[in-house]
């Protein structure tokens, strides 16, 4: 921790309650005698997942509504299911929106993804010994998506010419790609 200053949050209250999201106010005194409000949004956690195949990795081009566009991105999804372990999540929802299953996973890391005003975190994961399979997606963005695989050194210079902007992808495909290299 850097400085002497500690934060303490002495109140919380639910603005708004949308299902999975939550909007909260928090109180949050300082140890310098200093109370401030923020808004947060709460959001249940997430997983992704990076599958590759031999030297491909499979992407889902999806639309975005927050985008209002396709983006070119990794499998990945909120943990929606009540005691549902982040393993078993990010498996299960590189089957649904991908169909492929994986053999191996290893977890690369947790990253909160936008935290001036959202608590998310998201477990980002490498799947291999990944096989083809069935896949059984849910709701229309997911029907609509497009599963595209193509060599990882593509994905990295789509990454480069930020063609691929998405941060949970680009921080899951460099990783993947540190996580290859020979030790």
């Amino acid at each position: 921790m850097t400085g002497a200053t500690r934060f303490r949050i002495d109140e919380r209250i639910l603005l708004l309650d949308l299902g999975f999201l939550h909007v909260t106010q928090r109180t949050v005194s300082s140890s310098d005698g200093e109370t401030f409000e923020r808004i947060v949004i709460e959001h249940p956690g997430a997983v992704a997942v990076v599958p590759l195949v031999d030297d491909d990795v499979v992407l889902l081009r999806q639309y975005r509504v927050a985008a209002d566009d396709f983006i070119l991105e990794i499998p990945a999804g909120k943990l929606d299911r009540t005691g549902e372990e982040r393993t078993s999540a990010a498996r299960r929802e590189l089957a649904e929106e991908t169909g492929y299953i994986a053999g191996d996973l290893t977890h690369l890391t947790d990253l909160w993804t936008a935290l001036g005003f959202c608590d998310e975190r998201i477990s980002i994961y490498v799947a291999r010994d990944v096989l083809p399979g069935p896949r059984h997606p849910v709701g229309p963005e997911e029907v609509s998506a497009e599963v595209v695989r193509l060599p990882i050194s593509e994905a990295l210079e789509l990454v480069a010419a930020g063609e691929i902007a998405d941060a949970k992808t680009v921080a899951g495909l460099l990783l993947a790609t540190f996580d290859r290299a020979p030790t």
